[in-house]
């Protein structure tokens, strides 16, 4: 029996927990999938600008703005490829005048992108927290470690929001030299590390912080996920759920490896007691996906992305992803 199976072009950055379907070691029923792996930032780029792939990782944030339009041409699955608490993510300059949160009231914060994912949820703390403004501050994107770069999405920014955009300069050296008072971005600015850098993280013991953050709002950051291009999906819209239900396997597969005591899978010591200590913080499932396993977290998120201008629109966590997704057989 000659069997035909719809070939996918897929892209991601490289997770343990899909290296099982990139490796073939699960499929997806009907599909045969045409992976690659790229860095994050060129993944998000491409398919971002070009839709270069069938299936594709994708910025959180550039995903709920594409869906919030009128008419996505992207849907997504509830699969969350990155998910990282975001105080970490605060740098400040070792001898400004930032010391804790409620310093950053009437500073200037930069920022690689105001659509940034990161950037949504610190600002999000800063808000919801903190309770200062977005309009009490001075934003100034610029490029994180090189000048030059651009916002990938069109925004609507709220009135009262002052973002400044400076093309020739980057944040590490404003940062340095005092141009900006502290930066939100998800990646290091360069020459953080050393016991004389300049650059340091606002929080130095970030992990108790950001424990703290999780109990008192339920909230564990999703920064990416996976999009389907919508005319790919709507010819064959099978393709969502063996597709998650392919994610799911390779995560479970994963989380076994990390538990696994009799070798080590992954070359960090106690990596399986580290493990169970973020269970105690987190739950048992602390890397879940789907819609209702997240719903704390995508509903605060949501309501951020509408306050911050990255979303055109309120919306439902239900509006972001492909219904097919949302339940499955039971036996």
């Amino acid at each position: 029996m000659t069997v035909t199976r719809l070939h996918l072009n897929i892209a991601t950055a490289d997770y343990d927990h899909v290296r099982d379907i990139a490796l073939g070691r699960v499929t997806a029923e009907g599909i045969t999938l045409n992976y690659q792996i790229y860095p994050i930032e060129e993944t998000f780029f491409r398919f971002t600008q070009y839709r270069e792939w069938d299936v594709s990782e994708m910025s959180f944030a550039k995903f709920v703005s594409v869906m919030s339009g009128d008419a996505p041409d992207i849907i997504g699955l509830p699969v969350f490829t990155s998910r990282m608490f975001r105080l970490a993510s605060i740098y400040v300059n070792a001898n400004g005048s930032v010391k804790t949160g409620a310093d950053l009231a009437g500073k200037r914060i930069g920022i690689p992108e105001w659509a940034q994912t990161a950037a949504i949820y610190t600002r999000g703390w800063m808000t919801d927290d903190l309770g200062i403004g977005l309009g009490d501050v001075t934003w100034v994107q610029a490029g994180l470690n090189e000048p030059g770069r651009q916002e990938q999405v069109k925004l609507r920014l709220p009135e009262g929001i002052t973002l400044i955009a400076e093309p020739e300069r980057s944040l590490r050296d404003m940062l340095r030299d005092g141009a900006v008072d502290t930066v939100f971005s998800a990646r290091p600015p360069a020459g953080i590390h050393g016991s004389h850098a300049m650059i340091v993280p606002l929080f130095p013991d970030a992990r108790a912080v950001e424990t703290e953050y999780f109990r008192k709002t339920g909230v564990f950051p999703i920064m990416h996920t996976i999009a389907l291009r919508r005319p790919v999906y709507e010819a064959n819209p099978w393709i969502a759920q063996n597709l998650y239900k392919a994610f799911h396997a390779a995560r479970t597969a994963s989380l076994a490896r990390i538990f696994d005591r009799q070798a080590s899978r992954l070359f960090v010591p106690w990596i399986a007691d580290y493990a169970e200590e973020t269970r105690k913080v987190l739950g048992k499932d602390f890397f879940p996906y789907g819609i209702e396993e997240n719903r704390r977290t995508l509903e605060v998120y949501l309501k951020w992305c509408v306050e911050q201008g990255i979303a055109r629109r309120p919306m439902k966590p239900e509006d972001l992803f492909a219904p097919e997704t949302r339940t499955t057989f039971r036996v």
